[in-house]
C-alpha cells in the first residue's frame, strides 16, 4: 500500500500504543501523536507564509526533533524539502538559494538574506493541529551538492513523496527498526535513513553531534539494530581505548553500513573482527540513484577492497579513454544506466549530468571490475577531496582562495590523513613580494563568509611558477601523488597557519 509521506505520523499514531516514542535526541522525545500534531501546526504556518503544493522549502536546522516536524510539515504542504547546513556561509547559501528559489527558508543564518524566512526557534503558535489532506509532492527530496565547476547544484529525486507500507525497505532496514543516526541531516544518507526509520514505523535516535563513545552508549541504551557511518566515525570509535569500546553491549546491532568515502582496509578488517562480517555492509553510489553497488562483510573478505556488485535496478560499465568498454581488470571510468532509462531517478538544477549519447551516466569516478563483476574504485575523475565523508570540490575552494589578497593563482588537492581520509591542501602562486605565512594566517578569516569551515585549506604551499599550464589545465593527480610521496619521505613543504601550529605545539 502506498502511503503519502504527509500521512506517516498519523498512520502510526493511530496504530501504535498511545505515548509510543517516534524520535529521540538526547532527553528530547516526540511521540507519534506529537509528531503528527506538531507537523500539522507547522504546515499551516508555512502555508500562511506562502508555501504552496509544488514549492521547495529549505531547512537549515541542526539535528533535532524540530527538523522532523519541519520535514513532515513540508510534505503536508505538498512541497519538497531540501536540507542545508544551518552554518552555511552567506556566499554558499546565496548560490544554493539562487538555484533552488525556495518559497520559504526555515532556520539557517540571518545573513543568508532569504526573502522569506522563519528563524530556527520559530514556534507555530495559534495554528490548528488537525489533520491535513494535501496533494503528494512530485519529488520527495531535493539535496544539494558542490559542483565540479565550483558552483553548487540541487539534485531532485524523482521518487514522489510516498512510501510503501508492505514492500521491504532498502538497505536491510527492518520494519519497526531501532535506528541510530550519528550524521548531519544535511547530508543525503543521514537524511534518507533517518526518515526511512520513521516510514517503517520504527524508532529514530539521533545525535546532535557525532561523539564516538556516546554512539556506543546509545546503541546499548536504545537496543539499536541499524546504523550508518562514514569511515571517519568508524576510525574515531576504533581509536577509543579497548576497555571503553568493549564496555558497551552492542549485541542488538544487525546492520552497520558505511558509505560516502573510501574505507581503509585495515579499519574494515578490525570492524569485521570486532562485530562479525555478517553485520558490516558497504554501499557505493550517488545521490542521483542511477545505480549502486553493495557488498557484505562476508563477501568483502574474499574480495578485499571491492565495493560490491551492481544492484538489480541498474547496469554498470567501465569505459576507457577511447570510449569503449575495457576488459575485466582494466581501469576506466564508471558508468551507470538505470533499468528505467535516463532521467528515471533524478534531474539537476544548476548543472547538467555527464551523459553519453546512449544514456549512460558517470559520476566522475574511476574503477575496475574483476572477472566476477565486483567493482574496485580508483581515483575520482573530478579530483574531489573526501574529508571525513564530506565531498569537497577543489574548484569551489580554488575559486574562493584565489580571491584572497596576495594570491595570484591556486590549485587545491587532498593530502592523505589517517583519521579524516584526506585534508585540503592549497598550492598557491603568490603575488610578487607577498608573504606566504601572512597569507596562510589570514586565510581562515578571509574565507569565513565564503566557504564552510570544513572546506578551508588546512595547509599551504607557495610556489614560484603557476601550478596550471598556459591553457589553464592542471595535472592534479600528479601534484597530489607527488606531495603524498613527499609526506612519506618526511619532506617539509607545507606551511601551517600560525594558529594551527600553536595548537599542535
Amino acid at each position: 500500500m502506498l502511503l503519502p509521506l504527509s500521512d506517516v505520523p498519523r498512520w502510526y499514531a493511530e496504530r501504535k500504543p498511545q505515548g509510543t516514542i517516534a524520535i529521540r535526541h538526547g532527553q528530547d522525545t516526540l511521540t507519534w501523536d506529537e509528531l503528527e500534531r506538531g507537523a500539522n501546526r507547522r504546515a499551516r504556518a508555512f502555508a500562511a507564509k506562502g508555501v504552496k503544493p509544488g514549492d521547495f522549502v529549505a531547512i537549515g536546522l541542526p539535528n533535532g526533533n524540530a527538523f522532523f516536524e519541519t520535514s513532515f510539515a513540508v510534505w503536508k504542504c505538498g512541497a519538497t524539502p531540501t536540507s542545508l547546513s544551518w552554518r552555511l556561509p552567506r556566499g554558499e547559501a546565496a548560490a544554493v538559494l539562487d538555484i533552488l528559489k525556495p518559497a520559504l527558508v526555515v532556520g539557517g543564518e540571518a545573513d543568508w538574506n532569504a526573502p522569506n524566512r522563519l528563524p530556527a526557534d520559530f514556534v507555530p503558535e495559534g495554528f490548528s493541529d488537525e489533520a491535513l489532506n494535501p496533494p503528494v509532492a512530485r519529488y520527495w527530496k531535493a539535496m544539494t551538492s558542490g559542483g565540479s565547476t565550483g558552483r553548487p547544484k540541487v539534485i531532485l529525486d524523482h521518487q514522489p513523496a510516498v512510501t510503501d507500507t508492505v514492500a521491504a525497505p532498502p538497505l536491510n532496514i527492518p520494519f519497526g527498526v531501532s535506528l541510530l543516526n550519528p550524521g548531519p541531516l544535511y547530508h543525503n544518507a543521514p537524511f534518507i535513513v533517518s526518515h526511512y526509520a520513521l516510514f517503517t514505523g520504527g524508532k529514530l535516535t539521533g545525535l546532535a553531534k557525532f561523539d564516538a563513545e556516546e554512539t556506543l552508549r546509545q546503541i546499548e541504551r536504545e537496543r539499536v539494530q541499524w546504523i550508518n557511518f562514514v569511515p571517519t566515525m568508524m576510525h574515531r570509535i576504533w581509536a577509543l581505548p579497548e576497555q571503553v569500546r568493549n564496555a558497551y553491549d552492542l549485541s542488538s546491532l544487525q546492520t552497520v553500513f558505511h558509505m560516502a568515502a573510501p574505507m581503509p582496509p585495515w579499519l574494515k578488517e578490525n570492524w569485521i573482527a570486532w562485530l562479525g562480517p555478517e553485520r558490516i555492509w558497504e554501499l557505493y553510489g550517488g545521490t542521483e540513484r542511477q545505480g549502486a553497488c553493495i557488498i557484505s562483510g562476508t563477501e568483502w573478505l574474499t574480495h578485499k577492497g571491492s565495493v560490491g556488485k551492481i544492484g538489480e535496478m541498474a547496469k554498470l560499465r567501465i569505459i576507457g579513454e577511447d570510449g569503449r568498454d575495457v576488459a575485466p581488470g582494466e581501469t576506466g571510468e564508471i558508468y551507470f544506466l538505470n533499468n528505467d532509462g535516463k532521467d528515471a531517478t533524478y534531474h539537476y538544477l544548476g548543472a547538467e549530468p555527464k551523459r553519453r549519447s546512449d544514456g549512460w551516466e558517470s559520476l566522475g569516478d574511476i574503477g575496475r571490475l574483476d572477472a566476477e563483476g565486483y567493482l574496485y574504485l580508483g581515483d575520482r575523475l573530478a579530483d574531489m577531496v573526501l574529508r571525513g565523508g564530506a565531498n569537497i570540490y577543489p574548484a569551489e575552494v580554488e575559486a574562493a582562495v584565489s580571491e584572497a589578497p596576495g594570491v595570484r593563482s591556486c590549485v587545491v588537492v587532498g593530502l592523505p590523513d589517517p583519521e579524516l581520509g584526506q585534508r585540503v591542501h592549497a598550492i598557491i602562486e603568490p603575488e610578487p613580494d607577498s608573504d606566504g605565512q601572512a597569507i596562510a594566517d589570514g586565510m581562515a578569516e578571509f574565507l569565513k563568509d565564503r566557504l564552510s569551515r570544513y572546506k578551508h585549506p588546512e595547509s599551504f604551499e607557495f610556489v614560484g611558477a603557476p601550478p596550471r599550464d598556459d591553457s589553464g589545465k592542471v595535472r592534479r593527480t600528479l601534484l597530489r601523488d607527488e606531495r603524498a610521496a613527499w609526506m612519506k619521505e618526511g619532506r617539509a613543504f607545507r606551511i601551517m597557519p600560525a594558529k594551527a601550529r600553536a595548537q599542535a605545539e
